[in-house]
């Protein structure tokens, strides 16, 4: 009878983490949370139900509550890539940086062809002010997956930081080759253009961007794109 009863909670612990998985890929993380609370209550010591359910709440902005729940998945399966990743992803925004960049080294280490670990792990050297550390990590996940447009974004922030902005141009032209709804990418296109003396250049991406509902970009047509030759020199924005 013992063993019915596990092998009945098994299975419905399964299908709760398939509906929660199904709802999340839809964009219900309220849904998924409320499914892969039910897994957990029916089998607290699935790793791979906390994994689920630490992403479900990154994605609501529960850092805390995702931490928490990363923490309880690394402690079930210390080789689950995943928690590791969402650790580090809730340390990066609650601003543990340093925190941050060991977690994802720790998943890359556990799987060496998890694009995301090295592209989030970027952003937090990027954020210490590491640029060259950064654009290596993003470099890493473009060789990994050549059609990952976030990082030829964050590249090309990482390379306008560290002075490169001919670099930066080309990789945003690359992010929005490969997604042409990519509206922050025209936006900082822009912004470089303006910055080596391309306003024409400038101001058409930021004509794009409007178009795509960046409103940042809607102002400084008005303000800096009706009269380019007589045109004001915006000051740069902190991207």
């Amino acid at each position: 009878m013992l063993l019915s009863t596990q092998a009945a909670d098994a299975q419905s612990a399964a299908v709760f983490m398939k509906r929660g998985y199904a709802k999340f890929n839809k964009g219900d993380y309220q849904g998924a949370l409320a499914d892969f609370n039910k897994a957990i209550e029916i089998n607290p010591q699935d790793a791979n139900a906390y994994t689920s359910r630490s992403g479900t709440k990154l994605n609501l902005g529960d850092k805390q509550g995702a931490l928490n729940d990363a923490n309880r998945s690394i402690d079930i399966n210390p080789q689950n890539s995943i928690a590791y990743y969402n650790r580090g992803s809730a340390k990066g925004e609650l601003g543990d940086y340093q925190g941050a960049i060991a977690d994802h080294s720790k998943a890359i280490e556990i799987n060496p062809q998890y694009a995301f670990a090295y592209v989030n792990r970027g952003y937090a050297k990027e954020k210490l002010g590491d640029y060259q550390g950064a654009i290596a990590d993003y470099t890493k996940a473009i060789q990994i997956d050549q059609q990952d447009a976030f990082a030829y974004f964050n590249r090309g922030l990482a390379k306008r930081k560290s002075g490169d902005t001919q670099g930066a141009i080309a990789d945003y032209t690359k992010a929005i080759g490969i997604n042409p709804q990519y509206a922050a990418a025209y936006r900082n296109s822009g912004i470089a253009k303006e910055l080596v003396g391309d306003l024409k250049g400038a101001c058409a991406d930021w004509k794009e961007a409007s178009s795509l509902g960046d409103k940042d970009a809607a102002g400084w047509v008005r303000k800096q794109c009706q009269f380019p030759q007589s045109a004001p020199q915006r000051n740069e924005p902190l991207w």
